[in-house]
């Protein structure tokens, strides 16, 4: 006898957006759990700094600070503080003369932090041991003293001029080709020394790069300052690169300059200065970046959209060649790279004048202008060319995972219109195959239905909202749970529950963004993600608990996450859900509890439904396990196990 699967028919009222929901526990008393709504909100606690940008600001400071007249800290001399220079998000910097005659500079800078700042809250800032360690280096200011007095943690620095945002702003907010070019050239022997000590600035952009004071002999000379958040790109125990990871609801940096993967909360490595320096450099060239001028609560997400979606050739219109070249470069690098600084450098050899005329000098690099063989940024050392990994372009496609199993028997149904349903569903029950699977492409259904679910009973719901309240929590007070979702372009829902499934308690949330804060909270409670799905621009995320993983992580991005995917490979993940909007796509990793006896997965991105293709794999016993229809890239596969087709 066939499993047993009925049609649910009741329609209610439509769910309502941004609403979580979850049945009681199995076996317990029937009291539902409140769940407030969570909105993502990537750029939180930010601040306004004079590009326009906004920073991630650790400091809560008071909204009146109250700041001392006077400053003497870690035996220095006793300096007045005079006029404000500038304001960020981990603190204040004024002016310090001292007071009496004596050894050092007359003026200094004297930066405030308050003890209050979330950066302070285990004592001074994080800032100051990063100081310890780059302070005086090739481009780094020097701290003389440090200390705390009153409320407020206190470095005096070293006096420094001009950034190059106000030199750019004072004329005429353009910068020549040379100009520019020498900035590229020493910003990046000072970001090859700060990383050569293990560390990323993670806040590269114009109003951070100082040059020294006007009519001494460091006016020419670059700085890199603000040092707040700057990370560990090497484990100072192991001396290896730190592991990869993937954090969407954490931003740091500034909007405007921000690398891709910063707005994507991906872990940060020397490649992510290396993207802010291009944004830097062809701002200050061109005066204005394409993605400048959104506002509002999405702006990080619509600005990494349009970073994701403007061609290098594009950006870099009107720009001298190396600009493009240096773009497409360090765009291209992978997460543990280690950047070719040499080659990156020679790139602008063609541009700047004699070492003498250079309007900014390039001490840092001793090579730059001597006579030499040009390099290609293009070829590694073995002169093999190297592989473009970010410059896919934009598609619509469908991904489909493939997973090996012992063999059994699979069926699958693609342009589904709602009034076929029904007719596809019941034969697959009378061979005795259930759905363990269901997508969606232009408002048409998919389904994938085998004999391997473990399942003793289906329903299924078809509804005209994303997603059908009344009925899930009917079908939850039977004991049914949600094995299956997926949501199309005119906002219909195609919902799958059944029994026999290990799941002790479900939730799940439909957003208008991906819910990230609210998949990491519910981790924490013991729940993992089961099912997703997008209709439109909303995403549907079902979480369970004992659903039988061990360990979960998101892989989202505006393109297929290839390098993601493989770094979570490595590690012992396996691709569980899958789910993808006309703008992102996401892709939930797990590591079972149980490890199968063959862990082989395959991936597959198509034009059109996969069915060739689904055939070929069975023969190799390789079943669907999860697919949907949403925003990938058209790019050359990373390896044979991820293909593009």
């Amino acid at each position: 006898m066939p499993p047993k699967l009925r049609s649910g028919v009741r329609r209610g009222r439509a769910a309502v957006a941004k609403e979580s929901l979850e049945p009681p526990k199995r076996n317990n008393a029937k009291k539902k759990e409140e769940v407030v709504p969570v909105t993502v909100a990537v750029n939180v606690n930010t601040m306004a700094d004079a590009s326009g940008g906004l920073s991630a600001n650790k400091g809560v400071a008071p909204e009146d600070p109250v700041f001392p007249e006077k400053v003497q800290v870690g035996g220095s001399p006793m300096y007045k503080v005079e006029r404000k220079l500038g304001k960020g998000g981990f603190g204040q910097v004024f002016v310090g003369r001292r007071e009496r005659a004596g050894p050092g500079a007359v003026e200094v800078a004297l930066k405030f932090e308050h003890r209050n700042s979330k950066g302070c809250n285990y004592g001074p800032p994080y800032e100051w041991q990063v100081y310890n360690t780059l302070g005086g280096s090739h481009g780094i200011p020097k701290v003389h003293y440090k200390g705390r007095q009153g409320d407020y943690y206190v470095m005096v620095m070293d006096m420094l001029g001009p950034s190059l945002w106000d030199v750019w702003n004072s004329s005429s907010q353009t910068m020549s080709s040379e100009m520019v070019s020498c900035i590229a050239v020493e910003s990046l022997s000072i970001l090859e020394k700060m990383h050569s000590k293990g560390y990323v600035h993670g806040d590269v952009k114009p109003e951070n790069f100082l040059l020294g004071q006007p009519a001494t002999a460091q006016e020419k000379k670059l700085f890199l300052v603000d040092l707040g958040l700057a990370t560990k790109w090497r484990d100072t125990s192991s001396g290896q690169h730190v592991e990869y990871d993937q954090r969407p609801d954490m931003f740091r940096g500034t909007v405007r300059y921000a690398s891709v993967h910063a707005h994507l909360g991906r872990t940060a490595s020397r490649r992510d200065d290396l993207e802010s320096l291009a944004y830097t450099l062809i701002f200050l060239h061109k005066g204005r970046l394409p993605w400048q001028g959104y506002q509002g609560d999405t702006k990080s997400f619509l600005v990494c959209k349009k970073k994701m979606g403007t061609s290098p050739e594009m950006l870099c219109c009107f720009c001298p060649a190396p600009f493009r070249q240096f773009l497409e470069a360090v765009v291209s690098m992978k997460f543990d790279e280690e950047p070719n600084y040499a080659k990156l450098i020679s790139l602008f050899d063609g541009i700047i004048g004699p070492p003498a005329l250079r309007p900014v000098n390039t001490d840092g690099a001793q090579k730059v202008g001597q006579k030499r063989s040009r390099l290609n940024v293009e070829e590694d050392d073995d002169s093999q060319p190297k592989k473009k990994v970010r410059l896919g372009v934009p598609a619509m496609q469908w991904i489909s995972i493939y997973n090996a199993r012992l063999p059994m028997k699979q069926r699958y149904h693609y342009n589904v219109a709602d009034t076929r349903l029904a007719q596809h569903i019941e034969k697959g029950i009378a061979d005795g195959l259930l759905i363990s699977c269901v997508s969606s492409c232009s408002n048409l259904w998919a389904l994938i239905m085998d004999a391997g679910t473990g399942f003793t009973h289906q329903v299924y719901k078809w509804s005209p909202v994303f997603l059908h309240k009344e009925w899930i929590m009917e079908q939850w007070d039977k004991s049914y749970y949600i094995t299956s979702i997926a949501g199309s372009l005119n906002g219909a829902s195609l919902v799958v529950m059944s029994k026999g499934t290990q799941y002790t308690q479900q939730s799940y949330k439909v957003s208008d963004s991906f819910p990230f804060k609210w998949i990491n909270k519910k981790w924490k409670e013991g729940f993992h993600v089961t099912s997703m799905a997008t209709a439109g621009s909303r995403w549907g995320v079902v979480m369970s608990r004992n659903a039988g993983y061990s360990d979960q992580v998101v892989e989202l991005d505006f393109l297929y996450p290839s390098e993601g995917i493989h770094r979570r490979w490595d590690n012992g993940y396996r691709i569980t859900a899958t789910a993808a909007t006309q703008d992102q796509s996401a892709l939930i990793l797990s590591i079972p509890r149980r490890r199968p006896g063959d862990e082989t997965q395959e991936t597959l991105r198509t034009s059109q439904f996969p069915s060739t293709h689904v055939k070929d794999k069975w023969s190799k016993n390789l079943y669907l396990s999860c697919l949907c229809y949403g925003r990938t890239e058209q790019a050359v596969p990373a390896c044979p196990y991820c293909s593009v087709l």
